[in-house]
């Protein structure tokens, strides 16, 4: 038996995008999903309004700060 493997990730650079232009982004790379593919996304501030789309929406994330001023977030679906 084998096994599909990963689609690759979808990554998104938003730093330095004015609102709405990254929530809009991130909700379009959200909508192409393929099966097991995640998005990984890059910026400013923690988003907070997305994390609560995600969570009414049937997605988990993760999000770091890998420095001061730079948040990374990992999204897919549960």
């Amino acid at each position: 038996m084998s096994t599909l493997p990963e689609p690759p990730e979808v990554f998104l650079d938003l730093r330095g995008l004015f609102p709405p232009e990254p929530m809009e982004r991130v909700l379009d790379a959200l909508a192409a999903l393929q099966t097991r593919q995640k998005v990984r996304l890059l910026i400013e501030r923690e988003p907070h309004p997305l994390f609560r789309i995600l969570e009414r929406n049937n997605y988990r994330y993760q999000s770091t700060q890998p420095e001061a001023g730079l948040y990374q977030i990992v999204i897919e679906e549960r």
